[in-house]
């Protein structure tokens, strides 16, 4: 009988895990890049979104009119005086609902964001941005609002009778004696970057769908919620 010392016991290495496809590891960047977006439009909201300057000859360094979403800074009792003249209301009329609402509504946009890029399904992959892409479109319609109403809604009871008009929105324009430039600001500007990485996450979003398991039976929900783990089937166990 063979001596038990010659015996070779070789161990069984346990089963590889398959390493995850790389698309399927960009799932993550997907989410990084919504919660980026997000976090750009909370950011948005503590800074100012607009700035008009009205230059005259007794005001060569120009009087200053600044815009965020909560209200308005700068020169406004000066321009509140001026614009008084020509029978416009005063500036602490304009979006009185908007400037209340503003931080529910920058809450409600990051969450939506969040919850789209996170929950939707391939049939609202192209859909996903959509939220995100009308934070500062809906602004600027408003914005656009306020100021027609405010340029053609004059008192005719004013000391001074001008045409109505509309302030210009972007660039230089030009208010009786007054030329005022309008351009966006730091809020502006971040929401504008919030948008470029929501449309990028979609991009990448799209082409992760297109490679995962589920493209063929997902409908208007994420099965994995982009990120949550294949369930183990019964033959796993």
């Amino acid at each position: 009988m063979a001596s038990k010392k010659h015996h070779v016991h070789l161990q069984i290495a346990p089963p590889e895990t398959p390493a995850r496809p790389a698309w399927d590891n960009r799932r993550w960047l997907v989410l990084a890049l919504a919660v980026a977006a997000a976090g750009l439009f909370a950011a948005s909201f503590f800074l100012p979104w607009w700035q008009f300057v009205l230059y005259a000859p007794q005001y060569p360094n120009g009087l200053t009119l600044v815009i965020s979403l909560t209200g308005m800074g700068g020169d406004v009792h000066e321009i509140d005086l001026l614009n008084h003249y020509i029978g416009m209301k005063h500036l602490a009329d304009a979006a009185p609902v908007e400037r209340h609402l503003a931080g529910y509504g920058v809450a409600a946009i990051a969450v939506t964001v969040l919850a789209a890029f996170t929950v939707a399904g391939k049939k609202l992959n192209k859909l996903v941005y959509v939220p995100a892409v009308a934070f500062p479109v809906v602004f600027l319609a408003d914005s656009l609002y306020w100021l027609v109403t405010f340029g053609h809604d004059l008192d005719p009871k004013a000391p001074l009778h001008i045409k109505a008009f509309t302030p210009q929105l972007f660039g230089n324009g030009q208010i009786g004696q007054f030329e005022t430039f309008a351009h966006p600001a730091a809020g502006f500007w971040l929401a504008v970057a919030g948008v470029v990485l929501a449309l990028a996450a979609t991009l990448v979003r799209t082409k992760v769908c297109a490679h995962c398991k589920h493209a063929g039976t997902c409908s208007t929900i994420c099965p994995l919620l982009m990120v949550l783990p294949e369930k183990k089937g019964p033959e796993a166990s």
